[in-house]
């Protein structure tokens, strides 16, 4: 745990050096005001709930978190920094955890900073504020597991554009995958047992459950193994590329 706290201090103490951190909670912040009083009607509803701020999230984390997520190993590799990573008393799954948690700290401090919307709708009303910690939540589980999926995809490539885009295009297809139309297009060609998996795995069906203040543990572990095993999966294509 000393040596994963170390690395997370190392790459936050790294975001923090450069505008990066900066530019990232910026945007963040400006794009998710912007959609939850604009497209998402906040005011014009007239209800006390933050349903217009947390429905925009899987579709601007589909963006926002590969931007970040691509540059977790790809600029290790394409900087050399990753043989000097090597060469620290780090085993695979910590250098992979501890780059992993310093990044998706960066998105939990993000969405805290969001605490205005919070307060604006509790000053205008009276929410439910279970659902509403529910709703946050489930945003920072969803972006753990985008960004486990940026991470490992980050991890085949030295190229952060291409890192980005094959990042994008993979986390858009767990958002995809519950759709009906998606199903329907298995259907004819696949046994149901799969169909069903197919929708399962589905970032949208689970996320949305739980900003309904739904927390089941089903979703929480679903969230957690699906981060587990791209994290897993990153370490060994880390391994491989390190010992090709």
């Amino acid at each position: 745990m000393n040596r994963i706290a170390a690395l997370f201090k190392r790459e936050m103490a790294g975001y923090f050096a450069t505008p990066l951190a900066y530019v990232f909670v910026v945007i963040f912040l400006v794009l998710m005001g912007v959609f939850t009083f604009y497209p998402g009607g906040f005011f014009e509803r007239g209800q006390a709930d933050l349903e217009p701020f947390f429905v925009w999230h899987p579709w601007l984390y589909l963006f926002l978190v590969p931007a970040l997520g691509m540059r977790l190993w790809a600029e290790e590799r394409k900087s050399g920094t990753i043989e000097l990573l090597f060469t620290l008393p780090l085993s695979m799954g910590e250098a992979v955890l501890g780059k992993f948690l310093a990044a998706w700290a960066m998105i939990a401090l993000s969405l805290a900073l969001t605490f205005p919307i919070w307060l604006s709708v509790n000053l205008l009303g009276s929410p439910d504020n279970g659902v509403i910690l529910a709703g946050y939540l489930g945003s920072l589980l969803m972006a753990g597991a985008f960004l486990a999926v940026s991470a490992a995809l980050s991890a085949l490539t030295r190229n952060q554009v291409i890192a980005f885009v094959l990042s994008v295009c993979a986390c858009f297809a767990f958002l995809l995958s519950g759709f009906p139309m998606v199903l329907d297009a298995f259907r004819p060609w696949l046994p149901g047992a799969i169909v069903d998996m197919i929708a399962a795995l589905s970032v949208l069906r689970h996320f949305d459950a739980i900003i309904r203040g739904v927390v089941d543990l089903r979703d929480l572990l679903f969230f957690l193994s699906f981060t587990a095993l791209w994290l897993y999966l990153g370490a060994w294509i880390i391994q491989r590329k390190k010992t090709a």
